[in-house]
């Protein structure tokens, strides 16, 4: 059996394995899968603490355990947002030095260790998040476990091929257009885009970015999503109002479904069909399915494209600026979006947001005929490893060269909907297939439901087993 977290926390928790072992375990498969470049730093003996810890509270208190849905699970934190008590980031820049390890866990690290997850290092990410590769230069090329001449995606990127690797069955990711839910399809995992609000960015709202951004996991099965997303979610203490999470509905659905993604982002038909399948078995299941079409989500993908550039921008020209950092010793793309950060005009971002604004508001207005949305991930396979250098300055074309990957990803962020994704199917060279669902906002319960109802048929399979299941 290939395994998830869940199953791994119940082999601890039965003695079938002690923490400590199954920290061993993910130690050992980080030396055996060095060459795909998931990590960008392993603590050994932060992990073994941990794991030591779990190990003690277990023989002392069996029941407390219980409680915990990833008692002793070994985990791996990205090298972006958070942040870990222990955990050095650096964003994957040559502008942040590894050597200051954070006094203290942000709102999200402390519910996850809390879930019982145990910390041992970080996951490679492009530079400052700029790219749906991972790729930086101040660190290793992160490639596909699935298959090493392709990008496991970003920018959660590492996190997504230790996960599909086995190296952990879980692992801490960061979403502002599409880095958890990209990563995800291309290694055949599970990512949520939860609820603007849902879950909590603070105390320092680092990686707030306006909004846009969310944090929280890839999983291997939709159980893990569901148990990471009730221990995370809820009680955010700000900036937003806490969503009012509406239950998973029992009774019959209108599922929109959207095909095409247009003219100028086209999706293969082996992505469009696996959508297609992924409805018809709704359909099948006794839901009812709405036929929806480009036009009415063109011109939200456009200005959320937009959106993302310059609140992006914005953001790493504030760092930059307030971090005192160097941005010469940034690579050249990332130069080029501070450049355009520090260059752009109150009123020039006025306007975007404004667009985000309506861009939200029309896709409120898609859900008075619909429950819930299907759609293509990905237009395409994962690229091969080098599809997003950073070698020049040409934000747009980086803009446009991710959204020809994923044009519907950077949707739910700008709008603040919630949105998943998981694999169903595989296509002829055994790459996963992967579809999306976006629900009204507060639906993410809704989406977790439906990704474990088609999970359950069983489409896609792990081909590597997690690290301490396997021995």
């Amino acid at each position: 059996m290939a395994g998830d977290a869940i199953s791994l926390a119940e082999a601890i928790r039965a003695g079938r394995l002690s923490a400590s072992e199954a920290m061993e375990a993910s130690l050992a498969a980080t030396r055996r899968w060095a060459e795909i470049g998931a990590l960008a730093h392993v603590d050994p003996i932060l992990g073994r603490a941990a794991a030591e810890n779990a190990d003690a509270r277990l023989s002392r208190s069996p029941g407390d355990a219980q409680a915990q849905p990833f008692f002793g699970v070994p985990s791996l934190a990205k090298d972006l947002g958070g942040p870990f008590a222990g955990l050095p980031v650096t964003a994957g820049s040559n502008m942040l030095e590894r050597s200051t390890a954070a006094s203290q866990d942000s709102d999200l690290a402390a519910r996850l260790r809390a879930a019982g997850l145990c910390f041992f290092g970080l996951t490679t990410v492009p530079e400052m998040g700029l790219s749906l590769a991972s790729e930086p230069a101040a660190g290793s090329v992160c490639r596909n476990p699935l298959d090493t001449d392709l990008t496991p995606g970003g920018s959660s990127g590492g996190a997504a091929a230790a996960v599909a690797a086995g190296i952990v069955a879980i692992a801490h990711a960061t979403d502002a257009g599409g880095s958890i839910r990209v990563p995800a399809a291309c290694c055949g995992l599970f990512g949520l885009k939860a609820t603007r609000g849902a879950v909590p960015a603070g105390p320092s709202f680092g990686n707030h970015l306006g909004g846009i951004a969310g944090e929280l996991a890839l999983c291997r099965s939709a159980r893990d999503l569901a148990a990471i997303f009730n221990a995370a979610a809820g009680c955010s203490r700000g900036p937003f109002p806490d969503p009012t999470f509406a239950p998973a509905p029992s009774g019959r659905l209108r599922v929109g479904l959207l095909l095409e993604t247009g003219e100028e982002y086209p999706s293969e038909p082996a992505r469009s069909e696996a959508v297609e399948s992924a409805a018809r078995t709704l359909e099948a299941d006794g839901h009812h399915v709405v036929a929806m079409h480009w036009d009415a989500f063109a011109p939200g993908v456009a200005a959320s494209g937009q959106a993302l550039r310059d609140i992006i921008a914005v953001n790493l020209a504030n760092f930059v600026v307030s971090a005192g950092l160097d941005a010469g010793r940034a690579e050249r793309l990332t130069q080029a979006f501070a450049s355009h950060g520090l260059r752009l005009e109150a009123t020039a971002l006025w306007a975007t947001l404004d667009a985000a604004v309506h861009a939200s508001h029309a896709l409120w207005s898609l859900f008075d005929r619909v429950d819930c949305i299907l759609t293509p991930m990905l237009a395409s396979a994962p690229p091969r490893i080098g599809a997003f250098p950073f070698d020049h300055g040409d934000i747009d074309l980086q803009i446009r060269r991710m959204t020809t990957f994923a044009p519907l990803a950077a949707l739910a962020n700008v709008t603040g909907f919630p949105a998943i994704t998981l694999p169903f199917g595989a296509d002829e060279a055994g790459l996963p297939l992967p579809v999306q669902i976006l629900a009204p906002m507060g639906g993410d319960r809704l989406l977790l439901e439906l990704a474990a109802r088609l999970e359950r048929h069983g489409r896609w399979q792990h081909r590597f087993a997690v690290a301490g299941l396997s021995e």
